[in-house]
């Protein structure tokens, strides 16, 4: 008997996939908890696994398409078994024929139409209606005649989860005010530290783990900065999460390290280089992501230096660390070189002020000076 698979909900108010491969065609064998598809949800890529052993009789999208949870992704049955869903093919988005006479008219130099959607991308791309003339019918300007206007160039859809990183990063600006604060801290002593743990560890020590490991105990210090807004509600978080931004081919992600207060130094490391690299790959989990308390951004390692970075929705506060760099220096009066870290701290200004902004980073080069 054909087994119905829908499009599982993955948590986190995820309400669609996208299917970006299928790993076995209609017509295939498939056992149980093999690896079925691979969908892009807004936080990650996922392998999802076949539910039923049995051969693939349905796909419920093609690769590129949209699928919303409950809706059918695949069906596993007997070999040569027919099915077909009970009320037809899956429903698709009806769009109305345009009727353009009713249509607002946007004038142009052969007096054509254009449809809604249409203007919107003229105004996208920086496109004057009154200037292009229409290929459509009756002189209609096509959206090919809007894009032909702005100049040569390659489009592209956004993927999902960059449209959710959009969108975040949109909500964020728009509902919290930002208040940036920078300042700089010797390297030397950091950077020691590092070299010193890259022998003992014989393996890898990324900078963030001692960077976090610097912050952990200020964040306790500092409930503030590891906190949430709810309404009118300020909640101090109990633990400690952290975010790492890493940068990806397609875009920052922030998977969090889960628990980082109760990590040594080594499995910091460890958790970081484990979920930078699921992260490249497109491998993280919902889990993965979820939570961040407090967010460390280490834009040194693309060569950046100061910043103005942006809340994670949900937290407070988010600090960057810039590339360490050999800087003059004045020490007793006198010049001197020496490698200085650029720091930058971005606050909510709803819960945190600027004296309060102004310690909390006092206590951070303190600590990174001190390591």
């Amino acid at each position: 008997m054909a087994q119905e698979f829908v499009v599982p909900d993955v948590g986190e108010g995820l309400t669609q996939i996208t299917v970006l491969k299928w790993l076995v065609e209609v017509g295939g064998e498939v056992t149980m908890d093999q690896p079925l598809v691979e969908v892009e949800t807004d936080k990650s890529v996922l392998e999802i696994p076949s539910p039923y052993p049995g051969t693939l009789l349905f796909h419920g999208a093609k690769e590129g398409e949209d699928l919303e949870v409950g809706k059918t992704l695949a069906v596993v049955g007997k070999a040569g078994e027919q099915w077909a869903p009970a009320d037809g093919p899956q429903a698709a988005p009806v769009q109305a024929a345009p009727i353009v006479g009713t249509l607002p008219q946007a004038s142009s130099p052969s007096g054509g139409q254009a449809l809604p959607a249409v203007r919107k991308l003229a105004a996208e791309l920086g496109v004057e209606l009154a200037a292009v003339a229409g290929s459509g019918d009756g002189g209609r300007i096509t959206a090919a005649d809007v894009e032909a206007a702005a100049g040569s160039g390659r489009r592209r859809r956004l993927s999902r989860r960059r449209l959710a990183i959009a969108e975040h990063l949109s909500r964020s600006w728009r509902e919290i005010p930002h208040v940036t604060t920078f300042d700089s801290a010797r390297a030397e002593n950091l950077l020691a530290e590092r070299k010193r743990l890259l022998v003992e560890a014989e393996g890898p020590m990324p900078l963030e783990a001692l960077l976090i490991s610097a912050l952990l105990p200020i964040l306790v210090e500092f409930p503030d900065f590891n906190a949430s807004l709810v309404g009118s509600d300020v909640l101090h978080r109990e633990h400690y999460d952290i975010g790492v931004a890493t940068d990806t081919d397609d875009g920052l992600i922030v998977p969090v390290v889960k628990g980082a207060d109760d990590l040594s130094i080594h499995d910091l490391a460890d958790a970081i280089i484990r979920l930078a690299k699921s992260a490249k790959g497109g491998k993280l989990t919902p889990d993965d992501v979820r939570g961040a308390t407090f967010t460390v951004s280490n834009i040194g390692a693309v060569g950046g230096g100061y910043g103005t970075p942006i809340i994670p929705y949900g937290t407070t506060a988010i600090i960057s660390f810039g590339r360490a760099t050999e800087d003059v220096l004045v020490e007793g009066g006198a010049p001197a070189v020496g490698m200085v870290l650029p720091i930058s701290l971005s606050y909510d200004h709803r819960l945190i002020d600027g004296a309060q902004g102004r310690a909390f980073m006092a206590a951070v080069v303190d600590r990174i000076e001190g390591v």
